[in-house]
């Protein structure tokens, strides 16, 4: 019979010193640290192309739009991930005072992976739903066209889907709208 060695649990503090150290990214999740894996290529197109999107609407606004290597605390003491793509309006939040770590996001979107597919559905969603300023959690999938999106509102999160690429992610929380052209421009879908 084999025996299963326990996860080693760290705190938030070691978490922090050994992911600054590191040459990859890591997530924090209640003590346990789990390492980012590399993207496909159609995931970097996407959240590229997203970022873009959002930048270029807003960029005569008080608003920033950060990549992924911008890590965001979810729960304090509890939750840090790397979202594919976070917008911040007004002044930055930093933890701690950590440049590197935002408290107030506005709109969170990650690109689906077969890998990650169930956990930024879950898990994930379940540790952003706890930011209060967060109002838009996108999910964008790489493999067709298909864009999941949850909205809060005063008696909870609102779900729509958009699966035609004609259309337009429309974003209330900011006035905008993104057509699912640019979102998947160049991007060879496994279906049309």
């Amino acid at each position: 019979m084999m025996s299963s060695q326990p996860k080693p649990r760290y705190s938030v503090e070691e978490y922090l010193a050994l992911d600054g150290e590191a040459d990859y990214k890591s997530e924090y999740v209640a003590g346990e640290i789990f390492a980012m894996g590399g993207a496909s290529p159609r995931h970097v197109l996407i959240a590229g192309n997203t970022a873009r999107e959002f930048g270029n609407r807003l960029r005569d606004t008080n608003c920033q739009v950060y990549s992924a290597d911008l890590r965001i605390q979810a729960e304090p003491g509890d939750a840090y991930h790397y979202p594919d793509v976070a917008v911040v309006c007004g002044k930055p939040e930093y933890m701690d005072g950590r440049k590197n770590t935002v408290t107030n996001p506005l709109i969170i979107v990650e690109v689906l992976s077969p890998a990650t597919r169930s956990y930024d559905r879950g898990d994930k969603f379940a540790s952003y739903r706890r930011i209060a300023t967060l109002r838009e959690y996108i999910l964008i999938d790489q493999e067709t066209c298909h864009v999941e999106h949850f909205v809060r509102t005063e008696v909870g999160w609102e779900f729509t889907e958009v699966e035609d690429c004609q259309a337009n992610l429309i974003v209330p929380t900011l006035g905008i709208a993104i057509p699912l052209t640019e979102i998947y421009a160049k991007v060879e879908l496994l279906e049309d």
